[in-house]
């Protein structure tokens, strides 16, 4: 995904992927909704105050995306802007625990993928 998605950027735009992230993708995506659009360094200062569980890793991966595009392709950090962020599904790790009367209870334990794409506002 990262190599496709390397040759689709423009020359001011920059990307990160964080993948295996420990949560949902549906509680994932309510925080990526939040700072979809916003200027990088407002995103970043409104998830540091969401109380959600998803708010830090998503958080940890605009600051790289961030960081991509001010070491990498010299892009000035004031101008960054969010306009592109997603959640996809990740992995499910599934197993089952005892229950009652000799059953079985099934568990899930669900990931997600996050991918960010900051470009610099002209």
């Amino acid at each position: 995904m990262a190599v496709k998605l390397a040759g689709k950027l423009a020359s001011n735009q920059a990307y990160a992927v964080g993948k295996h992230l420990g949560i949902s993708a549906q509680k994932a995506r309510l925080v990526a909704d939040l700072v979809r659009g916003k200027k990088a360094t407002e995103a970043l200062t409104l998830l540091r105050f969401t109380p959600k569980v998803a708010a830090e890793p998503i958080g940890k991966v605009i600051a790289s995306a961030i960081a991509n595009a001010t070491e990498n392709k010299q892009l000035n950090l004031n101008d960054l802007v969010v306009s592109d962020i997603w959640v996809d599904g990740g992995p499910i790790r599934q197993w089952r625990r005892f229950a009652a009367r000799g059953r079985f209870r099934p568990l899930q334990r669900k990931s997600c993928h996050v991918n960010v794409i900051v470009s610099e506002e002209e």
